[in-house]
């Protein structure tokens, strides 16, 4: 099995656990409580005089292990929307990733940005735990999914309100996605079954993106030449983890990672 075969096994072990007709109406309840703040409309505007980042909230992964042991979410979030991100992304992957569904709520109560649950989206009723445990988006990975799943599963974002970063890692996979209507498009440096990144695939896939789709480069970005090049690319947003959440101060170091591009702005 694959790295990416064994979290889906893990994942739907872990949602046929907690799923329940009351848990659902539980859920729905607090959905109704949350007015999604438009997570894809805040990257555009974003774009429109800066890198437009999503800081993604990472305390640790499959290939990395433990990221950051400290893990305030609450601070996480404020440090990262003081510093200069467009949008948040949170793991709510527990066994895979230590994140979780409340780490997403804490964070999002806490900012004004909008924020994406970054977990393994393979049925519907997460996508009702998404938004409310106050998600404004969430993601679908093309290479976990079937056609029918992701046609089901965008479907199903869309009653909910929720915008949609759909992701891909080759040519094969944004075909099976363009016809989605997805609001953005990722493309992910990093193999999911081997967990290599290869930037190279993500440079050479963006000028086959929907030009009126977020288009948004994923993993293997850590400094600004690495936002300069993928944004000559073609990319207009950048989904930037590790390497933030790595530093004392994730909001200082994405205000010093932005700088360059915004002097070169003005």
């Amino acid at each position: 099995m694959t790295h990416l075969d064994r979290i889906l096994v893990q994942t739907r072990i872990a949602l046929s656990q907690r799923r329940s007709p009351d848990r659902l109406r539980e859920l729905e309840r607090m959905a109704a409580d949350h007015t999604p703040r438009g997570f894809a409309a805040a990257l555009r505007t974003a774009a429109k005089t800066r890198p437009a980042v999503i800081a993604e909230l990472k305390k640790a992964s499959p290939s990395k292990g433990l990221i950051r042991p400290e893990f305030d979410p609450a601070w996480l979030a404020q440090s990262l929307e003081r510093g200069g991100a467009a949008c948040l992304s949170v793991l709510t992957d527990e066994p895979f990733f230590q994140g979780s569904l409340r780490n997403l709520e804490i964070a999002s109560q806490s900012v004004k940005l909008p924020c994406l649950r970054k977990d393994f989206i393979v049925d519907e009723f997460q996508i009702v735990e998404a938004r409310a445990h106050r998600a404004d988006a969430i993601l679908l990975i093309v290479a976990a999914l079937t056609d029918a799943e992701l046609k089901t599963l965008r479907a199903a974002a869309k009653a909910a309100e929720l915008d949609v970063l759909c992701e891909v890692h080759d040519r094969e996979e944004l075909a099976r996605a363009l016809d989605l209507g997805c609001e953005m498009f990722g493309v992910n440096s990093r193999n999911l079954r081997t967990f290599e990144v290869n930037t190279a695939e993500a440079e050479k896939l963006a000028e086959l993106l929907p030009a009126d789709a977020v288009r948004v480069a994923e993993s293997g970005i850590g400094s600004a030449a690495d936002i300069q090049r993928m944004t000559a690319a073609g990319y207009n947003a950048f989904l930037i983890g590790e390497s933030l959440m790595r530093k004392d101060d994730p909001g200082d170091a994405l205000a010093a990672l932005l700088k360059p591009q915004l002097v070169a702005a003005e």
